[in-house]
């Protein structure tokens, strides 16, 4: 009888066993997630490089002949006022700050940009038969400031027309380089260094309430000194 009662216990379990539900399965190996990468931003565009390679130093554009020009200006300025103060001293009195060495005030030697009035005054001959003094009449003048950062100077009007680029120099001044045009034929002006004849270099300075000059050195045609007069 226990046999028989062991063997009916038995099966029993078995029969429990059996109709339990299956363990369930996970749903696999686990997976893991791609890293989050943040977006790549698209680079700056590259800053205008400028008409004369985008740099503010002008000692890194002009040639060593030009600089010295500049770094000669006293020398310049005396000889220029010796040699015509003979004959024109009183028409030269007369240009007022305009032909004072040192009239350059500080502060506000950027002109805005816009047309302007401007006129040119050569004082001192460059060599036999030249003139030691000759004022022109008023011409056109404009400035421009580029969106690369270039501000540029441009006599637009005459027989002799220039254009060039300011670059800071000092609280008084700035640095002039450019090159002319002549004649009513060019309807182009040549760039700084392209053709060495035309090249100018000299300092801008202001000298008085919406008033500068651009005075050029050693300039290479006719004269020991040029004056160009900027005015609203």
């Amino acid at each position: 009888m226990m046999h028989r009662a062991l063997l009916l216990t038995a099966a029993a379990l078995a029969l429990a066993a059996c109709s339990q539900e299956p363990a369930q399965e996970t749903s696999g190996p686990a997976v893991t997630p791609p890293p989050v990468v943040a977006p790549v931003e698209a680079p700056a565009p590259a800053p205008d490089a400028g008409e004369q390679g985008g740099t503010d130093l002008w000692r890194t554009v002009a040639n060593a002949d030009d600089q010295s020009r500049v770094d000669r200006l006293a020398e310049a300025w005396s000889a220029a006022l010796r040699e015509a103060d003979a004959q024109h001293g009183a028409v030269i009195d007369a240009l007022g700050m305009l032909a004072v060495p040192s009239a350059g005030l500080a502060g506000n030697l950027q002109p805005g940009p816009g047309k302007y009035r401007c006129r040119t005054i050569k004082i001192g001959a460059l060599g036999e038969g030249n003139l030691t003094y000759v004022a022109y009449g008023w011409f056109a003048c404009s400035v421009e400031l580029t969106p690369g950062g270039d501000l540029i100077l441009t006599k637009t009007t005459g027989s002799q027309r220039t254009r060039g680029l300011l670059y800071p120099d000092s609280d008084k001044r700035l640095v002039f380089v450019g090159a002319q045009a002549w004649g009513a034929d060019e309807t182009e002006y040549p760039a700084y260094g392209q053709r060495a004849e035309r090249d100018q270099v000299g300092v801008f300075e202001r000298i008085g309430t919406d008033r500068w000059r651009l005075v050029l050195p050693w300039p290479k045609q006719e004269s020991k000194l040029e004056l160009m007069e900027l005015k609203k």
